[in-house]
């Protein structure tokens, strides 16, 4: 959270935790803050909100509706100044997803990214997040959305989505 000069700690922490609480509308048991994309938060000493997001890959069409989602909460709190900035420098990494939105993800049906010390490994097979079985494959580099692969189990015979590594 980025507190400017002229900003309250307790504004700007107010505003922070309205804009963390946005889910994302693809995969709605993560917030925005689970998955990394909430990169800032600054209230001025006027009251103005800015808040920075940061797509999971460029064009992600899911940017849009956070964007109105984003304002419809701050609209709620009672907030009529916000803006809602797209950062791609730096890219967007699963580095910065919580390791709650992780956990939130693998509950959901979705194998999260793996990384050991930084580094991300090359994924030969993922454990299942249905029945726990390391025995899958790839399906498809591409799954229910440009940010997730389609695997399948070859012991419970269920396709799951895996949120890739970048």
């Amino acid at each position: 959270m980025t507190v400017p000069t002229g900003s309250t700690t307790e504004a700007s922490s107010t505003a922070w935790h309205i804009a963390a609480a946005v889910e994302d509308p693809e995969v709605p048991v993560v917030t925005i803050e689970d998955l990394g994309i909430l990169r800032s938060v600054d209230v001025d000493a006027a009251g103005a909100v800015r808040v920075a997001i940061t797509p999971t890959y460029s064009g992600c069409p899911a940017m849009d509706t956070i964007r109105a989602d984003l304002l419809a909460a701050f609209a709620r709190a009672g907030y009529d100044d916000v803006r809602v900035d797209f950062v791609l420098a730096p890219a967007w990494t699963t580095d910065w997803m919580t390791e709650e939105g992780k956990r939130k993800l693998e509950d959901f049906g979705i194998a999260p990214p793996r990384t050991v010390g930084g580094v991300v490994s090359l994924t030969l097979s993922l454990r299942c997040p249905q029945c726990g079985s390391p025995d899958t494959r790839e399906l498809s580099r591409f799954g229910s959305t440009a940010c997730k692969s389609l695997w399948v189990c070859n012991a419970c015979r269920e396709p799951f989505d895996h949120f890739k590594a970048h």
